[in-house]
């Protein structure tokens, strides 16, 4: 098996649809990495990886927004195709196996709270803890 991990922020909102009576939900993510070209100019490139991700538990799917960033992690697949003049594409697809929010490109904050899905399921909200008041008790140590 091959496995391919993707950093990248949502392109658009994911769709959720029901094909063969199975959950898919599709989104993409872009990846931009920069770098220096022969003459030194500063660059940046930008992948797409459209993914499908195969699931019972589609509970991740509200949180899964244009300019999300997110960690994907799954089986890849290169499809090629035939645009409309002639010329030959490809596209890189990803059956993703997991996913995990990692923050938002909207004011930087972090996505904490809502947690890891993996395989579709949410980790348990945060619980506030209690207020400890004050010890007047002198500790031991």
């Amino acid at each position: 098996m091959i496995k391919l991990q993707v950093i990248g922020h949502l392109g658009k909102d994911c769709t959720t649809n029901t094909v063969s009576g199975k959950n898919v939900i599709n989104f993409n993510v872009a990846h931009s990495e920069r770098y220096k070209d022969a003459q030194g100019n500063q660059q940046e490139r930008t992948t797409w990886v459209e993914c499908a991700y195969w699931t019972e538990r589609v509970a991740i799917a509200p949180y899964l927004k244009k300019g999300q960033l997110v960690y994907v992690e799954g089986s890849p697949e290169v499809r090629t195709f035939t645009r409309n003049d002639g010329s030959s594409g490809a596209s890189l697809t990803l059956r993703v196996l997991n996913v995990q929010l990692l923050g938002s490109a909207r004011g930087g904050e972090s996505q904490e709270g809502q947690g890891f899905a993996q395989r579709g399921q949410l980790d348990a909200p945060k619980v506030e803890s209690p207020e400890v008041s004050s010890v007047e008790d002198d500790l031991p140590f």
